[in-house]
């Protein structure tokens, strides 16, 4: 890793940091007039910033907006569901009370077709 500077604290070209004395902790800092676009790097850095916090707030409403969708989404499913239970039951209840005669009715009409039917094929044929 390449050092820059000298010393204890280390910078970027352009910059250098310089100790008021040996025993104090503050530090000054200099900005060299050549490498003075960090003002239009911080611009543009803020500039992006901004336009992450637009999307973000974008993303937020989405997201709020598809919660709510899904919420809804569920409570009609629920009310499909309990609907369709309350049809099965009066359905079962109409079987169990009328019994199971509509089932006696169709397996006698498929018989009688087919007899019909058995009759047309054995007439054809003469």
């Amino acid at each position: 890793m390449a050092s820059f500077g000298t010393g204890p604290f280390h910078s970027r070209p352009g910059l250098s940091s310089r100790s008021n004395n040996a025993q104090s902790d503050e530090i000054q800092l200099r900005v060299d007039p050549i490498h003075g676009d960090i003002d239009d790097t911080i611009s543009d850095l803020h500039h992006k910033v901004l336009g992450l916090r637009n999307v973000a707030q974008a993303i937020e409403s989405e997201t709020k907006f598809q919660n709510d969708f899904l919420s809804q989404l569920e409570m009609t499913v629920l009310k499909a569901q309990a609907g369709v239970k309350n049809n099965m039951r009066r359905l079962n209840r109409s079987i169990i009370q009328h019994g199971s005669s509509h089932v006696v009715y169709v397996i006698t009409f498929g018989l009688l077709i087919f007899f019909i039917l058995y009759l047309l094929s054995k007439f054809s044929r003469r």
